[in-house]
């Protein structure tokens, strides 16, 4: 399997809503850059990150894939994944520009890609391939429901909806107002309509300070949180660790780090209860395996950080045996030859050989944009 063509590509693909925010970011579309790999017998790979459809950055990460990783990989057997990777992730030139940012979002796409080519080559689905199922159900939770843009109704029409008509059990609302009393109004509404066995877990997305978030869990005490996502700033070990002590709501991070290094940092200090690696963020599938064992090691759960990716992540998630539980957000999937499919809150197996990363001719051609 020489790999004969390394092309980068761009998607803005849009979301299930005419916009959505969290406590940081609002975004209209979601961007899908990564590449398409090609081997000498015909054999074509896809990865890619996820972006919030900034075409100028976009192409940064393209750049990085066509310019420095492209040169590195083609000739190469694609076999050779292992070390491929570490022929990218260490290669000293582009370490010294990067290793996490740009660099590390373009070797996620790459990886993937060279991931979802073994996979295709043996004829069997990615967790197939990786050695089969270690689970038999893998929960979905139900994030795009629980925006903060999202008005009080909206949020409760949505959550009811989810638990009531699609059969959902668990579901994840946004946290993250100027007055975090506006936020216990919201999930106390929530809780009384779902009931109380549906799990709620929340996300501030990094905004609140350790201050404000001591006086939030103390206020959300009584509404059985599954647990606190991203509360404080993505790289502050210290504040989460103190965090993790004061409340009885578990702590959830990871989507926001890029390296098995960053996440053994929260491990040690006691700063994480659920560990949410992302392939995208992260060196690929490579990196993820290396943060998944390091959790397993320490008998912490895996809840990927889905998002986007779960086309990847439910691979990873009925293989690994730290997962059992995923976040649904289905912005993109009916963009992929085989899309996931969740079935009364339950994650269906994909059965297409690969990693479920090829995207369909007629999306790639209504939203790619060009590379520049």
């Amino acid at each position: 399997m020489k790999i004969v063509a390394v092309e980068p590509f761009i998607l803005h693909l849009p979301l299930t809503a005419d916009s959505i925010s969290d406590s940081t970011h609002s975004i209209t579309h979601w961007g899908v850059v990564g590449t398409r790999i090609v081997t000498s017998d015909g054999l074509e790979g896809y990865g890619f990150t996820g972006t919030h459809a900034d075409l100028a950055s976009d192409r940064l990460i393209t750049s990085c894939i066509r310019d420095c990783y492209a040169p590195l990989l083609i000739g190469e057997d694609a076999v050779e994944q292992t070390r491929l990777w570490k022929k990218l992730a260490r290669s000293p030139a582009l370490q010294w520009v990067g290793r996490a940012g740009i660099t590390h979002l373009a070797l996620a796409a790459v990886d993937v890609a060279l991931w979802d080519l073994r996979a295709k080559q043996a004829g069997l689905p990615l967790w197939k391939f990786l050695g089969g199922a270690t689970t038999g159900k893998v929960e979905a939770y139900n994030t795009d429901i629980g925006w903060l843009s999202f008005t009080q109704q909206q949020l409760l029409d949505g959550s009811r909806r989810a638990v009531e008509v699609d059969g959902f059990t668990r579901i994840k609302l946004k946290v993250g107002h100027d007055n975090p009393n506006v936020d216990i109004a919201r999930l106390t509404a929530v809780r009384e309509a779902v009931g109380p066995a549906i799990r709620i877990a929340i996300d501030g997305n990094g905004k609140w300070d350790l201050p404000t978030c001591l006086r939030f869990v103390a206020a959300a005490r009584d509404l059985d949180i599954f647990w606190f996502e991203e509360p404080l700033w993505y790289d502050d070990v210290g504040s989460h660790a103190a965090l993790a002590r004061a409340s009885a709501i578990p702590v959830a991070l990871g989507e926001q780090l890029y390296t098995v290094d960053a996440f053994r940092g929260f491990i040690e200090a006691g700063a994480v209860a659920y560990v949410q690696p992302d392939v995208t963020r992260l060196g690929g599938i490579t990196e993820y395996i290396q943060v998944a064992d390091l959790a397993l090691a320490y008998r912490l759960p895996v809840a990927p950080h889905a998002g986007e990716m779960s086309q990847v992540h439910v691979h990873l998630s009925h293989w690994h045996p730290a997962s059992s539980i995923l976040e649904y957000i289905p912005w993109i999937k009916d963009h992929f030859v085989e899309p996931i499919r969740v079935e009364a809150g339950i994650y269906q197996r994909p059965e297409q050989p690969g990693a479920g990363t090829t995207p369909l001719a007629a999306s790639m051609e209504r939203y790619g944009k060009s590379i520049g």
